[in-house]
């Protein structure tokens, strides 16, 4: 009977040690896979200022056109809705391919640009930040426009007949209180930058440390043999990231959801 119970409780330790190797084996795998090498660092971070750059650049015209889309009564509106919202619907090669046209440096305006300010937008990180911006440019403004339309035109009207100037009223009515919706197309754009691969790659290639954004550097590793555990990785970086942009901006859409009314 003892010999029994040691005979078990012998047989219990070794299943217990084989379970803490076992879980030992998978923490060290995990840990293992999660080892970015110096190319994918540099695919994130560059990934990461080019999408902080592209959004920041949008961001003074988003929301002037934004505020013209929605408060402007002008001959040619629905056009320039249009064209804002074109790259949606264009194929984003298309998009990059245009781009090089008329930015490349033989373009009818990159070739005065790097004439007369030595400024080259193609082949460079600058040249996929503007891509990117492009490609993010009617999330921004959409998002943008629907809430400026949210805000109650009663409280304008009130600041005006207060004998404040239009600048006034928008800088301090129309902008705060459309502030959740300028931080939400913000953040769709910068998701949007973040993912950006046909455009990129059209207009400013495929060079690492230089315009290798993560799509791109995804897409490279899938072509090389060995290269899928790093298109792994930086696919789930992706996710991660792509994913906490859209539950924050679902976030502040539903913040902007219901109009402000005057009491």
């Amino acid at each position: 009977m003892y010999f029994a119970k040691y005979i078990a409780n012998r047989a219990a330790s070794k299943n217990g040690e084989a379970a803490d190797d076992a879980g030992k084996n998978v923490l060290s795998d995990i840990a293992a896979f999660l080892q970015f090498g110096p190319d994918e660092v540099r695919a994130i971070e560059l990934s990461l200022r080019v999408a902080f750059c592209a959004m920041l650049l949008s961001l003074p015209l988003g929301i002037v056109v934004a505020l013209l889309l929605a408060r402007g009564r002008f001959f040619g509106k629905s056009l320039l809705n249009g064209l804002v919202h074109l790259p949606l619907v264009l194929p984003p090669v298309v998009t990059g391919f245009l781009l090089l046209i008329m930015l490349g440096k033989r373009g009818m305006i990159g070739a005065p640009l790097e004439h007369y300010f030595g400024l080259v937008l193609s082949f460079r990180w600058t040249g996929a930040a503007l891509a990117c911006g492009v490609m993010g440019f009617p999330l921004m403004v959409r998002a943008i426009r629907l809430s400026i339309e949210a805000v109650d035109r009663r409280l304008e009207q009130a600041a005006a007949t207060l004998g404040a100037h239009p600048a006034t009223v928008f800088f301090t009515v129309t902008l705060p209180l459309s502030l959740p919706g300028i931080l939400a197309g913000m953040i769709l754009s910068f998701a949007k930058a973040m993912g950006e691969f046909g455009a990129t790659i059209t207009f400013v290639s495929n060079i690492p440390g230089e315009t290798q954004t993560l799509p791109l550097a995804i897409y490279t590793m899938t072509q090389i043999p060995g290269g899928d555990s790093g298109a792994l990785r930086l696919t789930l970086v992706s996710v991660v990231i792509s994913m906490s942009a859209l539950l924050v901006s679902e976030y502040l859409a539903r913040r902007m959801s219901a109009p402000q009314v005057m009491a």
